[in-house]
């Protein structure tokens, strides 16, 4: 231990961790002064500004002028925990809560903000009543025309089918050319079809926020459209009969003060066209060219299907306009899947989706926008403060491991910086950066205090804002596009697409099972002579004890190496693990036991088996998990997920949420499988339950594997629950109590017994079904696998499943080496009531099926 007494001390202690944080070591005598005089200075040069409405937070430098690498500043940690503790702090934390919504902006009261930003719309038409409304507009334009009114905002007003047809405007106001009645209580469509079907000269009617909308059949919709013959906005969506009105429109030439005269097109000047969102299915218009806009310099066309059109007619359409130089598109999308091949086929473009062509020429970004809308924190009425912070604090959280020079420590510490740290929002080309720091004053990790070091990597001046990157060092070869999600609403349609492709590709799978060869594989004991067995499992140890085997202490004189550590050849070759020895391991087996590895072997060998969750590998295929999200967020799907280490066991950093942006932020702990959660599991006694059953492997070919006669049945303790926030606690969605919680054993038959009066089912159909699921598992490994045939391998696995409300089994992973605790404890019934493993006999009766041929206890699969 070293107490730190001057800067050599310092240096000494903390050299490891200094050099971890990228500060300059020019910065490093500053860190130190700071640190021992605890002197927080940033709010000298630094003012918090309220943004987005008050929903965000940004960072302004106040200074005169700050040189690169100059100057640094400690950011204070207002909040920092594990994430399991997160609830539980909120609420006996005293003040806690209460900062963190204010520091996240959640302390707003939603329902007010949006009242008075509709409020204030609408100050002079809650003053009127319809009647007036109507009347001040008629009499308005008489003023200044003969044509009659022709357009009409009847919004918010109340006003229901009765009122509607009282206000009889076909006979009033005939020449109506747009008309909104957005926000009112209109309940039939029958009503609109009866007395707004007489406007013959209508273009545009807006009827969102009416009830005759929300259970209104695609059928209905087209007979109003079909009932205004020159309609050509229906809810802010083109018809297929628009033309020069509906882009006059969007081309801010046709509105209240200029609805548009026939044949007066008025399109000679219109430089920008804001085409996004307006459901265009065909760009082949005549009113959309050259002709009708000739100094036409930018387009967007964001949120369009355009499917009657291929992407070489849509490029050849634009190509046409000889102005145009920005473009906005959805990529991938209609136009194809490649920012640089439109860029190419549009040489005349410099910006693409707000990006210069020259940069995405440079960098060779294939998707590419400049715009994306950051994520805002988002509640309902009724959500408490605590569970605001727990929604929103994924667009604030920062993560560290401690370490020290024995071990790392399993589970990650979250963090939460100061209000001032907490200001500094994302850029792609940063002015400053950030790192955690832990100063040891003491020497020691007990005494370490952790802040954040904050410094400038440009030059800045004042009124800059100041920015960090939210993702430093994650280049696109670590997906960091997909993993911008977090923090902003980036394109859908990629992702979906990304999504939609790997499932065509795993519906296209199809499995053809191996045939069954004949197998007899040899006895292992020759001449009545004990197999001398080498292990590092106290359980074998202790309990292998039949006259068959003989423990030995050396690697070199076994016959079997019985070991809970994976042998490589590097292994082999230092501990002097010879071929002819048999072991408890096969070749390749990381495609069943590591948990990415396992959904690949499935997925490429079945595809998208009932039995296996949607599964995917965030390091690998997180945009096509961001699509599927998106997906069944758009089709009012269950939207729950869990997070699991691809090695590690015991439920270790594993996370249950149905947050985006958690799911994203969550791969900083470590590489992860993300697994669509059973959110409606079979239930035992109303709490959730697991099966652990054991495999046990003579070969893999041909495949020769047995299914231990008894399997145990793993209960959570507290009742099931898919509140929010019983999604922290562990008892309530985790079975594996061996290690924490109160661990509830029971027996096979009983807890079948009792499982099927509960269900009122015969358990021998589910047993079958989980018996053709668990050889499917294997049978997958070696079709992928070949390479993990090798005769002198011999294995167990734990096997856990789940069942679902439909009784369908679902395979949750499998495991090398598993825990036998339970086995060797409890003497066991076996599945069917009538023999006794003992505790102490099984890994005699595991050794006997693999090394004697015997099958006591074991049903071959």
């Amino acid at each position: 231990m070293v107490s730190i007494e001057n800067y050599e001390d310092f240096l000494k202690v903390h050299g490891f961790l200094l050099t971890a944080t990228g500060l300059p070591e020019s910065l490093y005598p500053h860190l130190f002064r700071k640190l021992t005089s605890e002197t927080f200075d940033a709010g000298d040069s630094f003012l918090i500004d309220p943004c987005q409405n008050g929903l965000q937070r940004r960072l302004l430098f106040t200074s005169d002028f700050m040189s690169k690498h100059s100057n640094l500043f400690l950011v204070d940690h207002a909040w920092t925990f594990r994430l399991s503790d997160a609830p539980k702090q909120l609420e006996e934390v005293p003040g806690l809560t209460e900062r963190m919504a204010s520091l996240m902006c959640v302390d707003i009261d939603q329902d007010e903000q949006d009242e008075g930003i509709a409020s204030d719309a609408n100050e002079d038409n809650a003053k009127m009543s319809v009647e007036e409304i109507l009347e001040y507009e008629i009499c308005r334009v008489k003023e200044s025309n003969n044509d009659g009114l022709k357009w009409l905002e009847l919004e918010e007003l109340d006003l229901d089918d009765d009122k509607l047809c009282a206000l009889d405007l076909p006979t009033r106001c005939p020449n109506l050319v747009a008309l909104s009645l957005l926000g009112n209580k209109i309940t039939k469509m029958e009503t609109i079809l009866k007395e707004i079907g007489k406007l013959k000269h209508l273009r545009a009617i807006w009827l969102t926020y009416n009830p005759c909308l929300k259970n209104c059949s695609s059928n209905v919709k087209d007979a109003v459209i079909q009932a205004f013959p020159k309609l050509e906005i229906f809810n802010s969506h083109f018809t297929r009969n628009y033309g020069e009105w509906a882009l006059g429109f969007c081309g801010e030439i046709y509105c209240k003060d200029n609805p548009g005269v026939e044949g007066d097109h008025q399109f000679q000047n219109v430089t920008s066209l804001d085409l996004s969102g307006r459901q265009i299915h065909n760009l082949n218009n005549k009113a959309f060219s050259p002709v009708e806009f000739p100094h036409l310099t930018s387009i967007n066309l964001r949120e369009n299907p355009l499917e009657e059109n291929s992407s070489h007619e849509l490029l050849e359409s634009l190509k046409r306009f000889p102005s145009l130089i920005s473009l906005e598109v959805d990529i991938p999308g209609p136009l194809g899947e490649s920012a640089v091949e439109i860029l190419e086929y549009l040489p005349n473009l410099f910006l693409l989706n707000g990006v210069k062509a020259s940069k995405i020429f440079e960098t060779e970004k294939h998707v590419v926008d400049a715009i994306v809308q950051p994520r805002l924190p988002e509640w309902n009425s009724d959500d408490s403060l605590a569970d605001r912070v727990l929604n929103a604090m994924w667009l604030y959280l920062m993560t560290y491991r401690l370490a020290n020079e024995e071990k790392i420590d399993e589970t990650s510490v979250w963090y939460v910086m100061d209000e001032l740290g907490s200001a500094l929002r994302h850029s792609d080309e940063p002015n400053f950066r950030v790192a955690p720091f832990l100063y040891m004053r003491d020497g020691n990790l007990s005494s370490a205090i952790s802040y954040t070091i904050l410094w400038p990597t440009q030059d800045v001046h004042k009124g800059d804002e100041c920015t960090r990157d939210f993702l430093f060092g994650v280049g696109e070869n670590k997906q960091r596009s997909s993993r911008l999600t977090a923090w902003f609403h980036t394109p859908k349609n990629y992702f979906i697409r990304a999504y939609e492709r790997r499932l065509q590709k795993l519906q296209s799978k199809c499995f053809a099972a191996p045939l069954t060869e004949s197998l007899s594989p040899p006895c292992m004991l020759h001449h009545q002579n004990p197999l001398r067995v080498y292990t590092d499992i106290p359980q074998v140890e202790e309990f292998l004890n039949r006259p068959e085997f003989a423990i030995t202490s050396e690697p070199k004189e076994a016959d079997i190496i019985w070991t809970c550590m994976q042998v490589d050849e590097e292994t082999k070759k230092a501990v002097g693990i010879r071929d002819d020895q048999y072991i408890n391991q096969f070749p390749a087996e990381a495609c069943l036991v590591m948990k990415h590895y396992l959904a690949d072997t499935i997925q490429e060998a079945h595809g998208m088996p009932e039995w296996l969750q949607p599964t995917y590998d965030l390091e690998r295929h997180l945009a096509e998990l961001i699509g599927d999200y998106c997906v069944r967020e758009t089709e009012g799907l269950d939207n729950l997920w869990i997070l699991k280490p691809w090695n590690m066991a015991r439920t270790i950093d594993t996370t249950v949420t149905s947050n985006l942006p958690a799911i994203i932020r969550l791969m900083e702990t470590g590489p992860k499988i993300c697994q669509k959660y059973i959110e409606h599991p079979a239930l035992f006694r109303g709490k959730k339950f697991d099966l652990r059953y054991i495999v046990l492997v003579r070969s893999m070919k041909p495949l020769d594997i047995f299914l231990c006669d008894v399997f145990w049945a793993r209960l959570a303790n507290n009742p099931y629950s898919l509140d929010e926030r019983s999604l922290y606690e562990y008892e309530t969605h985790f079975t594996v109590m061996n290690y924490r919680g109160t661990l509830n054993h029971m027996q096979t038959p009983e807890f079948v017994r009792e499982f099927e009066q509960e269900h009122q089912v015969k358990w021998q159909g589910i047993h079958e079904k989980i018996q053709r699921m668990i050889k499917s598992v294997f049978e997958a490994a070696i079709a992928v696998h070949p390479e993990m045939h090798n005769p002198q391998s011999r294995a167990i696995y734990g096997v856990d499943v789940m069942l679902d409300a439909s009784l369908c089994p679902k395979l949750l992973e499998v495991t090398y080496c598993p825990d036998c605790t339970r086995a060797c404890k409890y003497d066991s019934e076996s599945l069917l009531g009538k023999e006794v493993l003992k505790g102490s006999d099984f890994f005699n009766t595991v050794f006997g099926c693999l090394f004697l041929n015997e099958t006591k206890f074991v049903t071959q699969l």
